[in-house]
This record gives C-alpha cells, sequence and structure tokens, in this order.
C-alpha cells in the first residue's frame, strides 16, 4: 500500500504560458523556503476545490528545492483538471499540492540516457535532463512535436542543453524528422531508455523498442492503455490478513469494492497513472490495465482502480 502524502497549502508564485496551450506554474511556500525533496521524474497530485485531484510532473531542477514548479496543457476532451487550472489559477492563489512521488526514475546503474518526450511528455524529461546535466551523466534528449510554434519549453531546452545531447524533431520540417525504429534498432550496451508524451507516441515508442531488454525500459504515461475491445467479468478478491472474499461485480472496479468492504487504500487518478492505490497481491491471475508498474512489478503488485483478475486475487492487505 502507498504510504500517505503530505499535503501542503502552497502559493501560486508565478505563471508562465508556452507554445501549445501550456502553463507553468510554479508553486512556493509561504512558510517553507526548503520544500521536501524530489528526484528527476516525480509528479505531485494537485487537488482542485471541487475535489478533483490531477497529477502533473515536476519539470524543475530538483536542486532548487525553493519551488515546485509544473506545466499543464489545456485538454478540452480531458477530464477537467487542465481546463479549470487555464481558466481561473492566478498568482497568488492557495492550492493543495502533495509532496513528491516518483515511479519514473532514473537508473543510477546505466551508462548512458536516451530520452525520448513527444509533446507536453517533455515536462518530466526536462527535469530529468537538467539532473543529468548537473551530474555529468551521457544522455541524449529527443524531443518530438507538431511544428516549434507549438512545442512547449523549446527556449528553456535550447538555452539549457548542449546542442549534442539535444535533438527537436518537428513534423512540418522534413530537415527534423528522425524514423523511431531506426534510432531505437540497436541498443548500446548499458544504455536505459525514458519515454513519455501523448497516446499515439506511446505507442509507437513501445513498439519499437520491444526488442530492447524491459529492464532497461522506462516509461511515464498520462493516461493508461486500454483495449478498447475488453470486456470486464467478474471475480473474487481476497484480504489475506483475515481471508475474507470480495465479490467484484463485472461494471464495479476493484477500488470500489474495498472502499465499500472498509478497506484502508489510499488513492487520488483513479486513472491508473498514479500508483497511489497500489497493492500486493500474493496469488492469483490479475489483469494489468495501470500504466505504472513495470514489467517486474506485475509480478506482485496490483492497481485495483482499472486492474482486474481473472478467477480469484489474494491480496496481501
Amino acid at each position: 500500500m502507498a504510504a500517505p502524502r503530505l499535503i501542503m497549502k502552497m502559493k501560486v508564485a508565478a505563471l508562465r504560458p508556452e507554445p501549445g496551450e501550456v502553463n507553468v506554474v510554479e508553486f512556493r511556500h509561504p512558510r517553507r523556503p526548503v520544500l521536501p525533496a524530489f528526484e528527476p521524474g516525480s509528479h505531485v497530485d494537485i487537488h482542485l476545490p471541487d475535489g478533483k485531484v490531477r497529477q502533473y510532473s515536476l519539470m524543475n531542477d530538483p536542486a532548487d528545492l525553493s519551488k515546485y514548479v509544473i506545466g499543464v496543457k489545456r485538454e478540452d476532451g480531458g477530464r477537467g483538471g487542465s481546463t479549470w487550472l487555464h481558466a481561473n489559477l492566478n498568482v497568488g492563489d492557495e492550492v493543495a499540492v502533495s509532496t513528491p512521488r516518483n515511479h519514473f526514475k532514473l537508473n543510477d546503474e546505466a551508462r548512458s540516457h536516451l530520452l525520448l518526450a513527444g509533446g507536453i511528455g517533455i515536462t518530466p524529461m526536462i527535469s530529468m535532463a537538467r539532473a543529468l546535466k548537473a551530474q555529468g551523466q551521457a544522455f541524449v534528449l529527443h524531443f518530438f512535436a507538431r511544428s516549434r510554434a507549438v512545442a512547449p519549453l523549446l527556449s528553456d531546452l535550447e538555452t539549457e542543453i548542449a546542442a549534442g545531447s539535444l535533438a527537436l524533431h518537428f513534423d512540418d520540417d522534413p530537415t527534423s524528422t528522425v524514423n523511431l525504429a531506426d534510432l531505437l534498432r540497436d541498443q548500446p550496451d548499458g544504455m536505459h531508455l525514458y519515454y513519455c508524451g501523448p497516446p499515439g507516441f506511446m505507442a509507437w515508442t513501445r513498439a519499437n523498442s520491444a526488442h530492447w531488454n524491459s529492464d532497461t525500459v522506462h516509461f511515464e504515461a498520462f493516461q493508461p492503455d486500454l483495449d478498447p475491445d475488453f470486456v470486464p467479468a467478474p471475480f473474487i478478491m481476497q484480504l489475506r490478513s483475515s481471508g475474507r472474499e470480495l465479490e467484484v461485480p463485472a461494471d464495479v472496479s476493484a477500488l470500489t469494492v474495498l472502499r465499500a468492504a472498509g478497506v484502508p487504500l489510499l488513492s487520488s487518478c483513479e486513472n491508473g497513472v498514479c500508483g497511489s492505490c497500489e497493492c500486493g497481491f500474493v496469488a492469483g491471475e490479475p489483469i494489468h490495465r495501470d500504466a505504472v508498474l513495470t514489467p517486474g512489478a506485475k509480478s506482485d503488485r496490483f492497481i485495483p482502480c482499472v486492474s482486474r483478475a481473472k478467477g480469484r486475487l489474494v491480496l496481501d492487505l
């Protein structure tokens, strides 16, 4: 079970518009000049006035703990968080922000790092690039966007990242495009891959990196890659500590059933991307539908807000 996260009342210290309908939001704490530390790839929960909770990657340098900085892309067809933040957030506003959490970590043993970002997926990557640069580690960041005109954070990237470590690819500029299959064809010894972006970009990268060692491939998704043809079926959850059995109907999530049974499980996005409701399992065959767990973690971890199981699943609860 995920550990509880401290919620801090923070102030909006600055707002900066960026191309591609992105607002960069800087949060500072009125009484804490040094914020809780975070690793590159981390995200925070933003608690909205209507009770919604949304996750945003931290994009500032992890060495600078005076602030937390996020990038919010307006998504009119999304779940409402980004449109509210774009329409209502002002400098000086108080916002409830969680302490950082990280499911998208840089690997300390990698000899080199290949970072691929599509569109707003640049936000966790720029934090990673800043940290790798400061540590003197070998990396290349490839940033894909439709055009320079809609690519967020270009000024930051071109100012801070050396030309040899940054490659920009725009759909409307044939001279800048690259074939992902060619880019990922060979895996240099000791190289780790990290990628983040919209669903199409994620699927494209996943397909072209399928031959890489799965332990060296890391990703962060903004939404789970759910099979539209998936038909949920009922299943049984058993709590290991008590032996209690809980029936999960086809049209109800495992998380909802656990809540109704009084199981104290945290949750946040309820969309399979934040990992807040993560728990363990000790027996059974889960149907993993989240965008959080690594291949290794799927052997004994479970995300009940979106994932299901075949038959009976014994949870480590």
